[in-house]
């Protein structure tokens, strides 16, 4: 079994046909689901839960190591 090349390739300059919808379907889908993520996790993020904190890391130290249990 041989791998095909770019000369027995049909559509290689453009794609045409049922290749072209996939494309498309796979592009639509992608906004589609990035759409869903974006709207859900504005609607149920819960910021009223959160933890609040004080303690502000200001500068982290380089030269002392930190033990390892």
């Amino acid at each position: 079994m041989s791998e095909p090349t770019l000369e027995s390739i049909g559509d290689y300059d453009t794609l045409k046909g049922e290749k072209k919808r996939i494309v498309w379907a796979v592009i639509i889908a992608g906004i589609i689901i990035g759409a869903i993520y974006s709207i859900s996790y504005n609607i149920f993020d819960n910021r009223e839960d959160a933890i609040p904190t004080k303690d502000e890391v200001i500068v982290v130290p380089m030269s002392q190591s930190i033990p390892v249990r």
